[in-house]
Formats: C-alpha cells, sequence, structure tokens
C-alpha cells in the first residue's frame, strides 16, 4: 500500500536552495510503499535480467579497489539475500524501473516532490536502483556522473563525502571516467578521511551530494537494503559536456588546462566535439563482464563459492 503522505517526510524551505549545491540529509517514506521488504525484493531479484544485476565481492582494504565479479545462478531471491548476509558481498539491481512499472511510479512521485518543491527544477533519465549489501561491506572511494541520492531502508551503514574539488578529484579523473577510460573509482589517500564528512545513514534517511563530490561507503555490521536514485538536469549535462569536451581537447590538441566552466558560449563547442569523440566510435565502450569468479551459494559459511 503506498504512503498517501508525502515520500519526502521532513523537507524545509532551506532545503530549495540546497539541493544539487551541498549535502543534504533527509527523512523519507519509502518503506511505506511494501516495495522494499525482503519478499517483495526476492521477487524482483528473480525478476530481473541478468544483464541489470551486477554482484560483486570485495577485499579488505580500503585504500585498494579489489572486485570479483560473481553471479547469482539458480538460487531463489530469497536464497540469494539470505547469502549476501553471511557474505562480503554487494547486489546492485540497475535500473528497475525498466522492467518493473511500480518502480518507475515510485521514481516518477520521487522527483515530482522534488521538483515540486526546488524552483526551476526539471530533471531527465531518472533511474532507481536496489542496492542488497553484506554487513561490514564497503563500497570504494569513486564519484557518479550524474544527480545522485541514497535511501536507506534497513541496516545502517556510513557515508564518507569529500570536497568535489582538484585536491579530491582531479578533472583530469572524471574525463577518464566520462569517456569510460575508467570507471568510477578514483585515487583515495588515507588522508582524505581529514577532510571528509561523515555520516551515519539508517533506516527512513536519505542523502544527497554535489556532483562529483567523491565518495565512499562502509556498512554496519548488519545487513543492507538501501536504493540509489539518479537523475540529470541541464546543469548536470553542460558539466558533462564541458568535461568530456575538454578530455577529448587533452587527446587529441593536447590541451594542458582547458576550462571547466559550464555556462557561457564555451559550452557549446566542448559538447560538439563529444558529440563527435561519440559519433567516430572514440568512446571506449561499457565494461563487459567476461569472468566471474563466484558463485552465491546460501549454504556455504560465507553465502559464497568461489571457482577455481
Amino acid at each position: 500500500m503506498a504512503p498517501t503522505k508525502d515520500l519526502l517526510a521532513d523537507w524545509q524551505p532551506r532545503h530549495a536552495q540546497l539541493f544539487g549545491h551541498h549535502t543534504i540529509k533527509l527523512q523519507h517514506r519509502l518503506a511505506e510503499t511494501g516495495l522494499f521488504t525482503r519478499e517483495a525484493l526476492g521477487r524482483l531479484i528473480e525478476r530481473c535480467p541478468r544483464d541489470h544485476y551486477g554482484i560483486l565481492s570485495m577485499g579488505l582494504d580500503k585504500t585498494r579497489s579489489e572486485k570479483i565479479h560473481g553471479e547469482i545462478g539458480d538460487c531463489s531471491g530469497l536464497e540469494v539475500i539470505e547469502a549476501i548476509e553471511k557474505g562480503r558481498m554487494w547486489l546492485n539491481i540497475r535500473r528497475v524501473m525498466d522492467f518493473d512499472p511500480e518502480y518507475r511510479t515510485l521514481l516518477d512521485r520521487v522527483f515530482a516532490e522534488f521538483e515540486a518543491r526546488v524552483p526551476g527544477l526539471k530533471t531527465s533519465k531518472r533511474n532507481i536502483g536496489v542496492l542488497v549489501s553484506s554487513p561490514n561491506a564497503q563500497v570504494y572511494y569513486h564519484a557518479d556522473i550524474q544527480g545522485q541520492s541514497l535511501w536507506q531502508i534497513s541496516g545502517a551503514k556510513r557515508v564518507f563525502l569529500y570536497p568535489a574539488t582538484d585536491v579530491f578529484i582531479p578533472p583530469s579523473s572524471i574525463e577518464k571516467i566520462l569517456l569510460r577510460e575508467t570507471d568510477e573509482d578514483v585515487l583515495y589517500k588515507p588522508w582524505f578521511d581529514e577532510y571528509a564528512s561523515v555520516i551515519d545513514l539508517t533506516p527512513g534517511e536519505m542523502l544527497t551530494w554535489p556532483l562529483y563530490a567523491p565518495h565512499r561507503v562502509e556498512n554496519h555490521d548488519c545487513l543492507n537494503i538501501s536504493v540509489t536514485m539518479e537523475h540529470w538536469t541541464k546543469e548536470i549535462w553542460n558539466a558533462y559536456a564541458v568535461h568530456y569536451g575538454n578530455g577529448v581537447m587533452r587527446r587529441t590538441l593536447k590541451v594542458g588546462n582547458p576550462s571547466t566552466r559550464t555556462t557561457g558560449l564555451g559550452v557549446y563547442p566542448k559538447a560538439a566535439s563529444a558529440f563527435a569523440w561519440k559519433k567516430l566510435g572514440r568512446e571506449t565502450q561499457g565494461e563487459v563482464v567476461k569472468t566471474r569468479g563466484f558463485r552465491v551459494d546460501p549454504t556455504s559459511p560465507h553465502g559464497v563459492e568461489f571457482y577455481r
């Protein structure tokens, strides 16, 4: 049963000015929709097309990205959740709205609330994903290329948010992500934590943060169920075009330090160069996982069977 009240539970007028520019922590009512119970997520996992999910096992070292891709196999959805609860895994169900209309309705409702509260906000290319992750699992230091929010349903996690400045994410790193020369991971140094905003996220809370702000996540000692939502705006598209165009200029004209200004006439030639780069097939194609190192196994003490 969908809640009759707003999904954003404690919005304040000041949040309209902060949205997209500063970190905001809000209360929400997503759990009341019934779409994120274990049973509902078990059914979602079983309906999920193979190309819409990724399941990873990760290492303990937060300074070095260690990921092993896996597969669900013949497990039921509830068995997958049971295995994740015993292991050190992170299941990402991507673009849920593509194959389940209830989640698309939820996604549209959330952004209708945002747009009603933030003057001039117009969003596009919206996306909703579901994360089911193990106790003490982590997400490595990375940055996203679109507007991003994280909604906690059950369990608890600690989010480390870093300034979106050249020190913590150089423009060249953003360009590599946009041109798909690397994934979202970027260089992390332990001393970065001295400058991080550290936020514990508990059920019924959500976070949104500035574009390109690097972040990493550490689960508390409990199973976590979370939701991610992504969106684009004209401002986000301009930033994408500028950084992408700068990346093309570095690789073709050997320009050393191009401007990252996202307003004015300079945006358009960079957008044109980005379009041409893609049209010529120069962009690296999306990641294709050719090797999977484990299979989910709810009967195993750690929830996985690693392949030899």
